[in-house]
């Protein structure tokens, strides 16, 4: 049972960034630019994501 995961990369520096926003990023496993975390492709994870795409980049594996 395999479940698909997805690639999450921070491109942008959260400087500036709404605490509500740093707080996501720091859920997605986040926090420093370059850093990259692979996550299970869930609506919770996916709703994560949708709060903070102008900071990340996302590939699904």
């Amino acid at each position: 049972m395999s479940e698909k995961t997805i690639t999450v990369t921070q491109i942008r520096s959260k400087i500036g960034a709404k605490p509500k926003t740093v707080g996501t990023l720091r859920a997605l496993g986040l926090g420093r630019i370059g850093n990259t975390n692979t996550l299970p492709d869930r609506p919770e994870i996916r709703g994560m994501i949708a709060r903070v795409p102008h900071l990340i980049e996302v590939k699904e594996n």
